[in-house]
């Protein structure tokens, strides 16, 4: 005689546990919120998704603020910046979405593109620099232009302040977290425009740039970026290097001979007179 078949069981629909039915000595419900609430934490954006689209009661948790503010921060590694006007889930797609690795304008063109990470602007003023060898002390009420020619720096004010996300393509380049959510900037109204320049008429060893939050150039951990020789690469190593901390980022790549660098220093705005947006630094061979 054969085996008698087990009956398989049905499978059931996903859906929340009516709360009329639980005691208070209700056996562990699968759908407990305050549980997958916790579960969303180890999860990255894409498997947050996948989740939510399974059904109706997953979707209203796992599209909860709280959830894709919690990834937003732990992912790209920063403190709570505070009040935002975006929609956190809309913040971690425009940071971790791909935008980045195009052109400015020109999405059918491609560019290689590597994120460093992200810090915080606490201040509104930054100070840009090529210079990292050793520690910056605040400069003094100089004009940009002296800064420039004497010193290689660049002073920068009315920063937006918040989360601000900085890669590399031969360039050092930052930009506030929301600036990819902004109409202005998509339709092109927001661009770039020259700070300024400095020369180096003589043989560079390597192409630096930094940025910092001013209020910040002298904190403890800002002074990694300038213990320099811990990490940039050997001097036979042409890849770019670079560091971030809190409330700065700097880059730096190796140089074969050349006769010395061109380095400029670029910001948008958020319109004439507004906010600081983005911020480049590039360095091109003489």
């Amino acid at each position: 005689m054969g085996k008698r078949l087990r009956r398989s069981r049905s499978i059931c629909c996903c859906a929340s546990p009516r709360s009329s039915h639980r005691t208070p000595h209700a056996i562990f419900s699968c759908y407990e919120e305050d549980i997958w609430t916790e579960v969303a934490k180890f999860l990255d954006g894409r498997s947050l998704v996948m989740l939510a689209v399974t059904c109706k009661w997953f979707h209203r948790i796992m599209m909860e603020d709280s959830v894709w503010k919690y990834a937003c921060l732990r992912d790209l590694q920063v403190p709570d910046p505070g009040n935002v006007p975006f929609k956190w889930i809309e913040l971690y797609t425009t940071a971790f979405d791909g935008s980045h690795t195009y052109m400015f304008r020109q999405q059918e063109k491609h560019i290689d593109w590597m994120r460093i990470g992200a810090f915080l602007f606490d201040s509104p003023d930054a100070l840009l620099t090529e210079s990292l060898i050793e520690s910056i002390k605040t400069p003094k009420e100089e004009t940009t232009e002296k800064l420039f020619h004497k010193e290689g720096f660049c002073l920068l004010n009315n920063i937006k302040t918040g989360i601000w996300i900085a890669g590399t393509m031969q360039t050092l380049d930052a930009r506030h977290i929301e600036l990819f959510l902004s109409e202005e900037y998509h339709s092109g109204i927001w661009d770039y425009y020259l700070l300024g320049s400095h020369n180096i008429n003589k043989q560079a060893d390597g192409a630096s740039g930094g940025i910092f939050d001013l209020k910040h150039i002298n904190d403890e951990s800002t002074s990694d970026i300038f213990d320099y020789k811990t990490w940039v690469g050997k001097r036979i190593d042409w890849q770019p290097k670079t560091k971030i901390t809190l409330h700065a980022v700097a880059v730096n790549t190796n140089l074969q001979e050349n006769e010395g660098l061109q380095i400029k220093y670029h910001a948008m705005r958020a319109g004439k007179g507004g906010e600081v947006v983005s911020i480049r630094i590039s360095q091109q061979l003489r």
